[in-house]
């Protein structure tokens, strides 16, 4: 009825502003350290710099504070897992990039670069039917409760949650790869200052649309994959007491 799917859509829409707000008041913090490292540092640095001694050195030392910030990161939560593994690979690109040094805008790309790994990776993964965003959902569970991860991994034998996993992976690969693409015609179209302002923004909302899409999709997926599992032991229920 009408009048119980908007009652629906506003209770989700509350929870859903409710969680926001209760991540803010939790992480708020972390995050504006995330934006001062990532954004904010980089772009004052080269601002400060590039008169001094140009746009190619002023760049390397904007690039700095967040490969500092990434290298700190990985040894406070060192852990070998898939989140590792990709943290060490993008703190290695960035590495390599920096130190091989190139023109002003190889320099702009070279974290688009580990954007560009990442996402071939997420769709290699699921090419070859192991798709990452379980990898990863599966190693963030293991931080918090072992039991919720052996849960999680025993949805495995369900072909809906497989194909969920698959397709959410997809999304991500190619989203990432899109996010690559952007950034390469705005290398071309803006000025050095102009891309140091826009990139962070264009990065966090692709990660953050992405992210949304993921928890919406989720969460349709996952009732969806209940209501079936409901239908089929109320059907084997029915069929048994038939039998009998």
């Amino acid at each position: 009825m009408p009048g119980l799917q908007d009652n629906r859509e506003v209770r989700s829409l509350s929870g859903m502003v409710a969680r926001m707000g209760s991540y803010l008041r939790r992480d708020g913090g972390r995050l504006f350290l995330e934006l001062l490292v990532n954004f904010i540092l980089p772009f004052v640095i080269y601002s400060y710099a590039a008169a001094r001694v140009g746009d190619v050195k002023a760049l390397l030392l904007s690039s700095a504070p967040p490969i500092l910030w990434s290298i700190v990161e990985f040894f406070r939560h060192r852990r070998l897992d898939a989140i590792s593994v990709l943290v060490v690979s993008g703190i290695a690109l960035s590495l390599l990039a920096m130190l091989g040094g190139g023109g002003v805008r190889f320099l702009q790309l070279r974290e688009k670069l580990v954007t560009a790994v990442i996402g071939l990776a997420f769709v290699g993964s699921a090419l070859i039917g192991k798709p990452l965003i379980y990898e990863l959902a599966r190693a963030t569970m293991r931080r918090k409760s072992e039991d919720e991860a052996q849960q999680f991994e025993a949805l495995q034998v369900h072909a809906g949650f497989r194909r969920t996993m698959t397709i959410m992976t997809l999304v991500w690969g190619f989203g990432l790869l899109a996010d690559v693409a952007v950034s390469v015609a705005l290398v071309f179209e803006l000025s050095v200052r102009e891309y140091l302002l826009v990139n962070p923004i264009l990065g966090y909302g692709t990660t953050g649309a992405l992210s949304l899409w993921s928890f919406l999709y989720g969460r349709r997926a996952k009732h969806r994959g209940e209501a079936r599992r409901a239908a089929a032991a109320q059907l084997a229920l029915e069929t048994g007491s038939g039998s009998a």
